[in-house]
């Protein structure tokens, strides 16, 4: 199975709200060459480029469970609470997070510096 992932010709995965671009060899829960290991949603994951470990793998984003956008994981385009949620759809429904996901919005509210000039899509 890992050495059908590793056939493949990696594609790009693109955040719609940054634009950060990424090759990813594998989209699923359980990452190929890891035994143990099983993510909590369907991400899109790419080998560690820093490391020779074949087992070491990065977590690059995943869908928003609201509205379907790709979203990498950085803190400014995404967080995961129970599902990965876009920022966008976070603000949209604020009052259906816990306190501590609102506190940690707050934190959050600094204007990106990302220098992508992108704006994010209408919901």
């Amino acid at each position: 199975m890992a050495s059908e992932a590793e056939r493949r010709p990696l594609r790009v995965f693109e955040c719609q709200l940054c634009g950060l671009t990424a090759p990813y060899s594998y989209v699923g829960q359980k990452p190929p060459d890891t035994q143990s290991v099983v993510l909590l949603e369907q991400s899109y994951v790419m080998k560690d480029p820093f490391s020779p470990d074949r087992g070491r793998f990065l977590v690059l984003g995943a869908q928003c469970s609201v509205c379907g956008r790709l979203v990498c994981v950085g803190p400014e385009c995404s967080l995961f609470y129970s599902k990965r949620f876009c920022l966008p759809c976070v603000r949209e429904n604020l009052g259906a997070f816990p306190p501590e996901i609102r506190q940690d919005l707050e934190k959050r509210k600094a204007p990106s510096t990302r220098p992508s000039g992108r704006t994010c899509p209408a919901t």
